[in-house]
């Protein structure tokens, strides 16, 4: 096929998929109170994801490829960051961050096994389970119930010779006070991991969170900012990290060439690494156990679609925040969940804790919510140490609480979080807000 003969075909089968999308997925049907679902999440796309999926398909390049570098150069510029490493999730993106700090790279600041990291108990497992994993030791501490973030005026309690790191998430997309964490990891020489998973576009002090630690992830599961269905990414600008984190990606190997490239270091054959021959293959030289983090190029396509409609997403997601609280912020024995005067969060969910004076309890809530087919989601694991997977974890010493949990336990008990999505219309939030209400 000559290649005017190509393009026209391509642009045939790419102007189908336009058509397709119009057919199948642009109008969405008419929001019925109480009948139709009203998720917690979803993914918001249009025509232009599909087509640049279906561009990438055609190309039919499997593994990381040309979409995976624009993908990851977009998403660095977009952070003001000089790195970004795509990966499967945002999970392997805090895998990544984490086992990147334990490189023999790093010397005396490396993580080693039995040292200790900074977080808090009221957060999603993957925050803290490289932690566990590796064989080093989280130190709990509790956090703000306003805020569901960390309370920094504890930090001073867990710190201890045996400190290297704090890993933070930054809680449904609500900045925590990151200035006084940087602060503090600064004065006590500790490296500074940003679970930005749910927070991708947030600031605190007029700059993006995930850009003030040492690294930051991002998840682009169908329920966050962004969305290519799986996928995350870990990002920096520090060049020792990222070499680290990139072979750690690639298998541990130390040659650094893109996929499909050799010798890009022109010492293929001419190295000595170890005890291996001289000239052993320098695409075969692993210097770290590493893992295949991956994500596919036609993931990082729909990635590339997304990052264009990032802004929107993020403002759509302050607008509905600003609309549900102010319906339901008056309400008695009924607290939601507040920034920070420094912080511009880049939303995620819509947290509420029911306070003892409301006339319902969390799980009443919850029940009403569900059986109106509002979808609710109680603050992730609650208290992490009170799950069935941290029971054989104290009496082997695993791990460290330094401060009351008691609001940690607070939140576990009595909040849940509802949908903020831009998917959502302005109907199917007022329907929420009449809907607790109701229980009133």
């Amino acid at each position: 096929m000559d290649a005017v003969s190509e393009k026209k075909l391509r642009q045939d089968i790419l102007d189908k998929v336009r058509r397709y999308y119009e057919l199948e997925h642009a109008q969405l049907p008419e929001f019925q109170p109480g009948i139709s679902k009203v998720n917690y999440a979803g993914r918001v796309f249009d025509a232009e994801e599909m087509c640049m999926l279906s561009e990438a398909m055609l190309d039919f390049w499997l593994s990381a490829g040309p979409y995976t570098q624009r993908f990851e150069q977009q998403l660095a510029d977009f952070m003001g960051l000089e790195h970004a490493l795509l990966v499967n999730s945002g999970s392997s993106a805090n895998l990544l961050a984490f086992m990147t700090l334990t490189s023999p790279l790093l010397g005396e600041r490396r993580i080693k096994r039995g040292d200790e990291v900074i977080t808090v108990a009221a957060a999603f497992p993957t925050t803290v389970a490289p932690i566990l994993q590796y064989g080093a030791l989280p130190v709990f501490i509790d956090v703000e119930t306003d805020s569901a973030n960390v309370d920094v005026h504890l930090l001073k309690q867990a710190v201890s010779p045996k400190s290297k790191a704090v890993m933070l998430a930054h809680t449904l997309g609500n900045p925590f006070n990151v200035r006084a964490v940087k602060q503090f990891c600064d004065k006590h020489g500790l490296w500074l991991i940003e679970d930005n998973c749910d927070a991708l576009g947030a600031k605190y002090a007029g700059q993006l969170t995930g850009t003030w630690g040492d690294l930051g992830t991002s998840s682009f599961y169908p329920s966050h900012h962004i969305t290519m269905g799986e996928g995350g990414a870990l990002y920096t600008s520090n060049p020792m990290l990222k070499k680290i984190a990139l072979s750690l990606r690639d298998w541990g190997r130390d040659c650094c060439c893109a996929s499909g490239q050799d010798n890009a270091c022109g010492r293929r054959f001419k190295g000595q690494f170890g005890s291996l021959p001289f000239g052993y293959d320098h695409k075969y030289v692993y210097s770290h156990f590493g893992y295949n983090l991956h994500a596919t190029d036609m993931q990082a396509a729909i990635g590339c679609a997304q990052l264009k409609k990032l802004p929107a997403f993020i403002a759509k997601r302050q607008e509905n925040y600003r609309l549900l609280s102010d319906l339901l912020r008056d309400l008695p024995g009924l607290q939601i969940c507040t920034a920070g005067t420094e912080s511009e969060p880049s939303w995620f969910g819509f947290l509420m804790m029911v306070q003892e004076e409301a006339p319902f309890k969390r799980n009443e809530l919850a029940r009403h919510l569900e059986k109106n087919r509002i979808q609710t989601r109680n603050l992730f694991a609650g208290n992490l140490i009170r799950q069935p997977c941290f029971e054989t974890l104290q009496e082997n010493k695993h791990y460290r609480v330094a401060s009351s949990l008691t609001n940690t336990d607070f939140l576990m008990n009595n909040a849940l979080w509802t949908g903020l999505y831009p998917g959502m219309s302005e109907a199917e939030l007022l329907f929420m807000a009449t809907k607790v209400k109701e229980l009133y």
